[in-house]
């Protein structure tokens, strides 16, 4: 366990619910900010999801395999959920969920267009916060798209600000609270305050509605939602709705305003498609279809279902004039009043959470919401207490528990069974013949993938879909505040439902079958170590089935056994001349960043065998094999490739990826950039506890420097024999100072915020010919300029937080290994700096993305979010940073791997 124990009422909680089936962490933000456009809900023959379930469709039409919301929660398995609907009485429908541009409308991709924020959040849940800025003009959705279509990649993007409806303040700021009074029972408190200079209306209208499991042919059993109270009751009971459902039991939901007013009007419907909206057909669903409530509220058109029952509700709160600088609010709780009876089927694989707490029979209340609120907001404070060091500025404590806040709003409800979404359901016309296909349909080869899990997202909204390399890092940053959720998040990754039985990780569900870089040994590392070093049988789950991974590498990306690994774009989308993923036929791509992946690999998983030998001495074996691999790795970056040319470049002092033609030829690609740095993050410290304890792997070592020096160059060994340690790296110390001269040169890759990923000495651009093909590269140090893997996200310039993290833990472990030594640092100063300040002065540059500065601006601030106070207070955690000004771009709430920052304020140096 960890080594100072937390006292706090929220660690007495963790420590309660450690699982993710556990009862307090049943209820959380777990409702998605985006399903539409997802591949889980295309059905098309051409594999379009963006046009198959545009944004268009999402207010009439009926999801799948998830919903989406506004500030929404639900249950774990996203049957009941609660969000929040608003109006300003000029938009053209209910604001129910985040707008955005779709990949093909974005002048550079997928684009969130609205600003909102996650201001606070507890791993269980208990306590919450998010911020919802609200134009009181008509929102511009045309207009957004036009504007946006019309420019080009050169262009910037147009924003919301951009079109002047935020010009005097004139919006609401919508804050959504979310306070557990019991694991079941769960208060929601929406506030609306009117920044502008006149009065303006505002409609609030919380929802609660259950997921549409029953139109598919395959679960016909339905839900219900039912108003209990009458308008003659007290404005409590007449609000009351039960809600019943034969897994969760059931519950009952209320909600008043502020003034203890009973709302406007409830509005009951089905959670179904409006078929005649959707596709111009004759409805044969419900007359009274999942846009009731939109067309209640915004269109004035009946108001749902007389009966007052359904499968989804609203209460609609009208507040006519908020004056400037006045609130108004509306307090909603969601209690469960009994546990489900009988014998129900249940999830697969899942037991049903047994919450300990239930409402009284008499109905749910709006008792003592001040008390419940208060309570677990000052909890927070007192969580955020003891993660956070008390040596931090306010600032940095500031930035940290808005990325935490981050994280929390992050984690989803993922829910995708591809066997069955690849043979369609038995209600719905059979899917084209297409999709079944390797050749013309998507993750064919994944039918074994099976999740119904809440998994931390890279972005709640831009990528609404894990990715296996981004939650590797997510799980570092959660480890500080949630070591259970960030340790099971990296076992489900290699469980055999997510898992290829060939031992390939998930990448994305876009094509599950790419290859990110593998960085799943690194990070459960790091959560161990986090986590207090306590918890070994988590590493030997994870272990095991990493081995099938590390199979998969080598059998699949070195073929011809070269120790010289292929891999394909690798997570860096638009690095290189060309898209690395496409090379022609018969040609090899011997990549430089691939090779230092699989030695950083190797590395990883030597330092948790070793761990796991020191208690049991029949991983003895396993210490040896990738002791051996890694420096036979070390040994093919010394040596001529397949094409006699290595990736060693000794004339520039840099590596680069070889090119091999078909006919044996090969050519370096001289583009300096991160795939040339990488090879300094393969490195780590072998324990002095090792040569005493681990004998089996001393003489391993002592056989191999004796016998085949040749081999070991790798391994450096510092101080005798009696306080002996040594260091394993990929680069020697003549290449690392020929390396880190360029790496910390300020007119190549570093910059006042971090590393570029691409040297500024490409300005001007590089250029090669390749195949008979002319191929040009110039540093691009923000937004893409070419469509490369859609143009959403840029490695020719940019900062990016993961590679930047692990460059600087690189120089942590070198000077830990080695005190003494020393590089010139910046580049040409002529000041010999210890790599332990490089590393801290690295840190020291990262975080100042995200700290005011004289003007209380935030560098990292995207350029579309406007200055004043009631911006600058929130920081904002960006895809990517570009490497000139540090400006934010890309996604904007890249909470899982910019979330990093708070690692790098709590935590201070590598974890060994």
């Amino acid at each position: 366990m960890p080594d100072q124990p937390r006292t706090s009422a929220e660690h007495q909680r963790l420590e309660q619910s450690p699982g993710q089936d556990d009862p307090w962490r049943l209820w959380g933000p777990y409702t998605a900010a985006r399903q539409w456009g997802t591949v889980r809900e295309d059905y098309s023959a051409d594999g379009d999801a963006w046009t198959y379930f545009p944004f268009d469709h999402a207010h009439q039409r009926a999801y799948r395999w998830g919903e989406d919301g506004l500030a929404a929660i639900s249950d774990r398995f996203g049957f009941l959920n609660l969000g929040l609907g608003l109006w300003n009485g000029q938009d053209d429908r209910l604001k129910e969920r985040l707008f955005g541009l779709s990949g093909p409308q974005g002048n550079h991709g997928e684009d969130a267009k609205e600003y909102w924020w996650a201001q606070d959040a507890t791993p269980t849940h208990s306590w919450s916060s998010y911020l919802y800025r609200y134009p009181q003009a008509a929102f511009p959705y045309s207009e957004l798209v036009e504007r946006n279509a019309a420019a080009g990649f050169a262009d910037d993007e147009v924003e919301l600000a951009d079109l002047g409806l935020l010009e005097g303040n004139r919006f609401f700021d919508v804050e959504v609270q979310h306070a557990k009074a019991s694991e079941t029972d769960v208060v929601v408190r929406i506030i609306a305050t009117n920044h502008g200079p006149e009065a303006a209306p505002v409609h609030l209208v919380p929802q609660l509605w259950f997921r549409n499991t029953w139109s598919w042919g395959r679960d016909d059993r339905r839900p219900s939602l039912r108003r209990t109270g009458a308008d003659g009751d007290d404005a409590v009971s007449a609000a009351r709705v039960r809600a019943e459902h034969e897994w969760l039991g059931t519950y009952e939901a209320t909600a008043v305003d502020g003034q203890g007013n009973a709302p406007a009007s409830m509005i009951f419907c089905e959670n179904e498609t409006d078929e005649a909206a959707v596709f111009g057909a004759e409805s044969t669903g419900s007359p009274y279809p999942k846009n009731a409530v939109d067309r209640a509220v915004v269109h004035g058109q009946g108001a749902g279902n007389p009966e007052q029952t359904g499968t989804k509700c609203a209460w609609h709160f009208v507040f006519e004039a908020v004056e400037p600088g006045q609130s108004v609010s509306v307090d909603v709780r969601l209690a469960g009043m009994a546990p489900a009876t009988g014998d129900p089927e249940r999830p697969a694989a899942v037991a049903a959470p047994m919450p300990s707490a239930w409402g009284a029979q008499r109905g749910v209340t709006l008792d003592g919401i001040e008390e419940v609120l208060a309570a677990r907001r000052a909890e927070a404070d007192e969580f955020y207490g003891e993660v956070i060091p008390a040596t931090v500025s306010d600032e940095e404590r500031h930035v940290a528990r808005r990325a935490f806040a981050g994280l929390m709003w992050a984690k989803q409800l993922y829910r995708y069974s591809v066997s069955q979404w690849l043979e369609g359901d038995p209600a719905s016309p059979p899917p084209p013949a297409a999709r079944q296909t390797a050749a013309t349909g998507r993750n064919t080869d994944w039918s074994h993938l099976d999740l119904a899990d809440v998994i931390s997202m890279p972005d709640e909204w831009e990528y609404p879909w894990f990715a296996t390399w981004d939650t590797a890092f997510h799980t570092v940053a959660m480890a500080h505040v949630d070591p259970a959720f960030a340790k099971a998040q990296l076992v489900l990754m290699v469980r055999e439902w997510a898992q290829h039985p060939n031992g390939q990780l998930p990448a994305y569900e876009w094509d599950f079958g790419d290859t990110n870089p593998p960085v799943h040994a690194w990070a459960c590392w790091q959560v161990y170590r986090l986590d207090g070093a306590w918890d070994r049988g988590f590493l030997v789950q994870t272990f095991t089935k990493l081995m099938m991974n590390f199979q998969w590498w080598v059998n699949r990306k070195d073929p011809e056994g070269s120790f010289l690994f292929t891999g394909g774009f690798l997570g860096m989308d638009n690095i290189a001349f060309f898209d690395r993923s496409a090379t022609p036929e018969g040609v090899r791509l011997e990549q430089s960043d691939a090779t230092s992946w699989m030695a950083f690999f190797s590395l990883s998983m030597l330092r948790v065998a070793l761990e796991l030998s020191r208690e049991d001495a029949s991983w003895d074996g396993a210490c040896t094999t990738f002791f051996e691999y890694f420096l036979r790795i070390d040994r093919a970056m010394e040596s001529p490739g397949s094409g006699g040319v290595t990736l060693w470049n000794g004339e520039d002092g840099f590596f680069y990826d070889s090119l091999v033609t078909p006919e044996g030829t090969a050519e370096q690609l001289k583009v300096r950039s991160t795939v040339g740095l990488l090879p300094l993050m393969a490195v780590g410290v072998v324990p002095t506890w090792v040569w005493s304890e681990l004998h089996g792997f001393h003489a391993e070592v002592d056989w191999l420097q004796e016998r085949r020096p040749h081999l070991t160059k790798g391994l450096v060994v510092l101080g005798g024999e009696e306080d002996r340690s040594a260091m394993l790296t990929l680069v020697g110390a003549e290449r690392r100072a020929r390396i880190l001269s360029r790496m910390l040169d300020e007119g190549e890759f570093l910059s006042p915020f971090g590393l570029r990923s691409l040297s500024a000495a490409h300005r001007e651009g590089v250029s090669a010919t390749l195949d008979g093909r002319d191929f040009e590269l110039h540093y691009t140090p923000g937004v893409s300029d070419n469509a490369m893997f859609g143009g959403n996200s840029n490695w020719r310039g940019p900062i990016w937080f993961p590679t930047n993290l692990l460059l600087l833990d690189a120089l942590a472990v070198m000077a830990e290994a080695d005190p003494s030594a020393t590089q010139e640092f910046p580049t040409g100063s002529g000041q010999q700096v210890p790599l332990s300040e490089i590393a801290a002065d690295l840190r020291g540059r990262l975080v100042s993305l995200f700290l005011p500065d004289g003007d209380g601006r935030r560098p990292g601030t995207p350029t579309h979010h406007p200055a004043g106070e009631l911006w600058d207070v929130h920081p904002t955690f960006s895809e990517y940073f570009d490497g000139d000004t540090g400006v934010g771009l890309g996604a904007s709430h890249q909470c899982g791997w910019t979330a990093l920052v708070a690692h790098l304020i709590c935590a201070h140096g590598p974890q060994d």
